[in-house]
C-alpha cells in the first residue's frame, strides 16, 4: 500500500530521481457516460493528462509498465489526504508491499481547491476521471486482467476507490471501459462527505476527543473543495452516510472487499454504515477493526503490534483471492 504524506508534487509535474518510475497517463474522455459528462461540465473539469508512479518490492527493479506475469496481482493505490493534500509522489510515500504482490501503481490525481481561500479547482469528479485513466492504463496499456487488480485507498483514497469501482460496475459493457477490479482494499475510508455531526453517545462523538483528524476548519474546507456544486448525498460521494435523505446505495456487482478501521477513529460510525450496507454482498466483504487505534493507523510505525497484525490479515485475505 502507499500513503501520501507530504510533498510539493502535484498532477502538473513529476518527482525527479534516478529511481523514480513514472508514466504520463492519457485522459479517457471516450469512457465517460452522459451522467459523468454532466457532472464534469457542472464542476468545470475536463479529463487531462496526469502522472502515475510505479513501485517495486524491495530489491526488485521491474521495468516501467512491464507485461504482467501469468496471474500476477497489482495494487492500484489511491492516496488519502481529504482530496486537498498529499501525493502519490515517491518523495511523499511510505510504501509497504503486502506479501504476494510485487508491484504498486499510484496515480497523481488532481487535488481540489475552494473559494474564498483559493481559486476553485478540481471538484468532483476530477479525481474520478483521473482514477479512471490510471485504471484504464493498467488494463489496456500494461495488460493486467481486471481480476488481478486490487484497488486500494486510504481515507479519501478509499472514497475514490469506491467511486471508481461503482462507475466500472454500473457501466460494465460500455464500449472500451475495462471490467471492474478483482478486489477492493479500503483503509479507514472517508465515506460520508456530508455535514453530518456525530450524535451524542455515538462512537464517533467519543472518538472526536482522541483522534487526530477532524479540525473543523480543515474538514469544512475539504468538503467545499471536493464537492463543488455536487450534493454530498450521492452513492458516488457518501456511500456511508446515514442521512435519511440518502438515496439507496447498492453494492450489487462489487468485487470482494477488505475494510480496515481503527476503533478510536473519528470515521468509525460511517465506516460501520458502509460495512453494514456491504453485507448485502454476503461473504465477499471482510471487516477488520483494530481496537483503540486512530484513523489510518496503518501509516504509523508506532502503531504496533496492531499495524503488523493488520498487514498479516490483509496478506491472508489476498492469498484467498
Amino acid at each position: 500500500m502507499l500513503y501520501g504524506l507530504t510533498s510539493n508534487a502535484d498532477h502538473t509535474m513529476i518527482t525527479q530521481g534516478s529511481n523514480v518510475k513514472y508514466v504520463w497517463l492519457n485522459p479517457t474522455p471516450a469512457l465517460m457516460n452522459n451522467k459523468l459528462r454532466t457532472w464534469a461540465a457542472e464542476a468545470n473539469v475536463v479529463p487531462m493528462r496526469i502522472p502515475g508512479y510505479w513501485f517495486d518490492e524491495e530489491g526488485a527493479n521491474t521495468p516501467i509498465g512491464a507485461t504482467p506475469r501469468p496471474s500476477e496481482k497489482v495494487i492500484y493505490s489511491l492516496h488519502g489526504g481529504a482530496y486537498i493534500f498529499c501525493s502519490a509522489s515517491p518523495d511523499a510515500i511510505h510504501s509497504t508491499l503486502v506479501h504476494g504482490v510485487q508491484r504498486i501503481f499510484a496515480v497523481e490525481y488532481r487535488l481540489s481547491r475552494a473559494a474564498p481561500e483559493d481559486t476553485p479547482a478540481n471538484a468532483f469528479p476530477a479525481a474520478l476521471l483521473d482514477a479512471l485513466a490510471g485504471y484504464t492504463y493498467l488494463v489496456q496499456s500494461v495488460g493486467f486482467a481486471p481480476r488481478d487488480i486490487i484497488v486500494e485507498g486510504d481515507s479519501a483514497g478509499g472514497n475514490l476507490a469506491l467511486a471508481l469501482t461503482r462507475y466500472l460496475v454500473e457501466n460494465n459493457g460500455l464500449a472500451g471501459l475495462p471490467a471492474p477490479p478483482g478486489a477492493l482494499l479500503l483503509l479507514s475510508p472517508w465515506v460520508d462527505v456530508s455535514y453530518t455531526i456525530p450524535p451524542p453517545g455515538s462512537r464517533a462523538a467519543a472518538n472526536a476527543t482522541v483522534d487526530y483528524i477532524g479540525a473543523p476548519k480543515l474538514s469544512d474546507y475539504a468538503r467545499r473543495a471536493f464537492l463543488g456544486p455536487r450534493d454530498p448525498l450521492d452513492p458516488y460521494i457518501s456511500p456511508g452516510s446515514n442521512d435519511p435523505r440518502m438515496p439507496s446505495v447498492s453494492f450489487d456487482g462489487f468485487p470482494r472487499c477488505f475494510v480496515v478501521a481503527g476503533g478510536a477513529e473519528l470515521l468509525i460510525d460511517e465506516i460501520g454504515v458502509l460495512v453494514e450496507r456491504m453485507k448485502s454482498m454476503g461473504d465477499k466483504v471482510t471487516y477488520y477493526e483494530a481496537p483503540d487505534e486512530v484513523h489510518a493507523y496503518i501509516l504509523f510505525s508506532w502503531s504496533e503490534p496492531e499495524r503488523t497484525a493488520t498487514f498479516r490479515a490483509i496478506a491472508k485475505w489476498l492469498e484467498d483471492l
